[in-house]
């Protein structure tokens, strides 16, 4: 029953996949009426298989649309998604769009909830963070009728429009730096991978391109919550703990990993001599540290730019030929935390 309609959906395309006329369809989405429950339960599917979201806003604009733009993101405790903001923000000012923001805490339920809401009010465009979704946000976002920009990664296929990173490829580009330097007894640190969609694709190139050169991770550890540098000074004391012999620490993100590198300036292990130290996304913040830490750039305020430069172009002219599946490329800081050779 999936819609393969090209405009926002109305009652009518409801009413024709139940069966059920649109007043009735109508009475069942406000929950007003009198209506049975195996109809109730028809129309309630019927709306969620076609991805139709109730018009909140009908009525009151002529237009129907309002110059809002859903920004859907995971997180604003992780200091990457404030910076996409930026970027979209300043491509947004004065062309009358205005971001309006819903979070997610990366649970595929939560976003369902987040982006029905935000689509009820019928905004003009979405941009939203991954490639990966429910089948109920996949069909809200592909029977929205407006333009959607998923963000922050390339390593698939989009609804829309898409502007990120391969972040298999950073994976792997990190890996290459690491064995090319030496290093070859190696441990893993990062946020649990099931719900975090684009860390776990940059440990699965990460480790495919390990072993390509014979090389495993000896020793591994996940956590779930935020990017802490407490989080990073205790899982690295605990992993060498365990395993004494590694010369190389490699985070998934940049604040565990300066958490772990002032664990080892504390212990006077040389950096990076005896280990050394990795992380990912190229926090301005932590230039202050006693060392500067390897890590690779996100490219996260262009991805904001490029995706709010693709939403206000689409809608100033749907036959734009605008870019719109955008791959940027990353680059590796070595800092003072990984030998260059």
């Amino acid at each position: 029953m999936t819609s393969d309609i090209k405009r926002p959906l109305t009652l009518r395309d409801v009413s024709e996949a139940s069966g059920v006329s649109e007043m009735t369809v109508s009475r069942v989405l406000r929950n007003r009426g009198d209506v049975s429950e195996a109809t109730r339960e028809k129309v309630l599917a019927a709306a969620k298989e076609l991805g139709y979201v109730p018009n909140k806003i009908a009525g009151s604009l002529a237009s129907n649309r309002v110059n809002l733009v859903a920004v859907i993101i995971p997180s604003l405790s992780n200091m990457v998604f404030p910076e996409v903001l930026t970027g979209i923000n300043q491509v947004l000012e004065g062309t009358g769009l205005q971001p309006v923001v819903g979070v997610t805490d990366y649970l595929p339920e939560k976003e369902e909830r987040v982006l029905y809401e935000m689509l009820s009010w019928r905004p003009s465009g979405v941009i939203i963070a991954g490639l990966e979704h429910s089948e109920a946000s996949r069909a809200m976002l592909k029977a929205a009728g407006i333009p959607v920009v998923e963000i922050m990664d390339s390593d698939g296929t989009p609804i829309d429009a898409m502007v990120g990173i391969s972040h298999r490829r950073a994976g792997r580009e990190m890996a290459k730096a690491i064995l090319k330097a030496g290093y070859t007894r190696i441990g893993f640190m990062g946020t649990k991978m099931p719900l975090d969609h684009r860390a776990r694709k940059r440990f699965e190139g990460f480790t495919e391109y390990l072993a390509k050169n014979g090389i495993e991770i000896e020793d591994r550890a996940f956590y779930s919550g935020g990017s802490a540098l407490a989080k990073g000074r205790e899982m690295t004391a605990e992993m060498l703990a365990r395993s004494p012999e590694l010369d190389f620490l490699y985070y998934s993100n940049d604040m565990i990993g300066a958490g772990g590198l002032l664990y080892l300036l504390e212990q006077g292990i040389d950096v990076p001599g005896q280990i050394g130290l990795a992380g990912f996304n190229g926090v301005e913040l932590l230039q202050g540290l006693p060392r500067r830490l390897a890590t690779m750039d996100a490219c996260r305020q262009e991805i904001g730019r490029r995706a709010a430069e693709i939403v206000a172009a689409r809608l100033a002219d749907p036959d734009t030929d605008i870019d719109q599946h955008v791959t940027l490329t990353p680059a590796i800081t070595y800092g003072d935390t990984l030998r260059r050779r």
